[in-house]
């Protein structure tokens, strides 16, 4: 059996199995954060965002049992045990989140790097999806990060804790710009200008998949021969038929008359 064809029930997409690979390794480095930041509010973010991946993959395990062909071979051949042990907000069981990145690359890697191409760029909405989900993802959690670092201790400074800068970061990213927490520093003010202006551009992008998805409509299955033209062919055949045998015909009796 190709390596494609055995992964082929397996595989979800390729556009799927690297954001799920991409956020495994951010949960990963995450995990890692956690012990070397030392500042609480930090480590508060940290472990915030571990909690939005640890849902996102509570979803893949999901998603990954009701769709295989075999669940039973899947949760105990395919390590679908690790990864519900994983989902869980559990720290000491992320490090089984480390399974869950070896099937992405295992899978990725007997399909086929030309096989990856083709297939995103015939998905090239659910890619792009996939993209905007884990930028996302990617500047909820540095933004956060980054403001709060920049602005905690700052004279006036009103982004002074964990809550402070997630909920800038949310509101920033989504354009909506409530103005109750705001950045008094410069470097504060070009992180902040630097999560709209990638806000717009998500949610900008996001709305056009969203209208195309809604609005487009889908492509009409070819509609079948005409019955006159299937008549038609099907005369035809019997003319060129009626020809041949009596041509036959023919031929039978010059070699009769020999």
């Amino acid at each position: 059996m190709a390596p494609r064809d055995a992964t082929s029930g397996e595989l979800k997409g390729a556009g799927y199995e690297i954001f799920i690979g991409a956020l495994s390794v951010l949960s990963i480095v995450n995990l890692v954060l956690v012990y070397l930041v030392r500042d609480d509010s930090l480590g508060t973010i940290l472990l915030t965002i571990n909690f939005v991946l640890s849902a996102f993959f509570m979803v893949d395990f999901l998603y990954r049992l009701l769709t295989s062909p075999s669940k039973a071979h899947y949760f105990f051949r395919q390590y679908g045990w690790a990864d519900l042990l994983a989902s869980l907000p559990v720290e000491q069981l992320k490090l089984l989140r480390i399974f869950r990145l070896l099937r992405v690359y295992r899978l990725l890697r007997a399909f086929g790097a030309r096989n990856i191409a083709r297939n995103l760029l015939k998905d090239r909405a659910g890619s792009a999806l996939y993209t905007l989900l884990f930028m996302g993802v990617l500047v909820l959690e540095f933004g956060s990060l980054a403001m709060l670092h920049t602005e905690q201790n700052a004279p006036g400074a009103n982004i002074v804790n964990a809550s402070d800068a997630l909920w800038y970061v949310i509101v920033t990213i989504s354009t909506v710009g409530y103005g109750d927490r705001y950045p008094v520093t410069n470097h504060g003010r070009i992180i902040g200008s630097i999560t709209i202006v990638i806000g717009v551009a998500i949610f900008g992008t996001f709305t056009g998949y969203l209208a195309n998805f809604f609005l487009t409509p889908k492509k009409a299955a070819a509609p079948p021969p005409p019955v006159d033209d299937a008549h038609r062919r099907v005369e035809d055949l019997r003319a060129l038929l009626a020809e041949q045998q009596a041509t036959i015909d023919d031929l039978d009796r010059l070699i009769g008359r020999r």
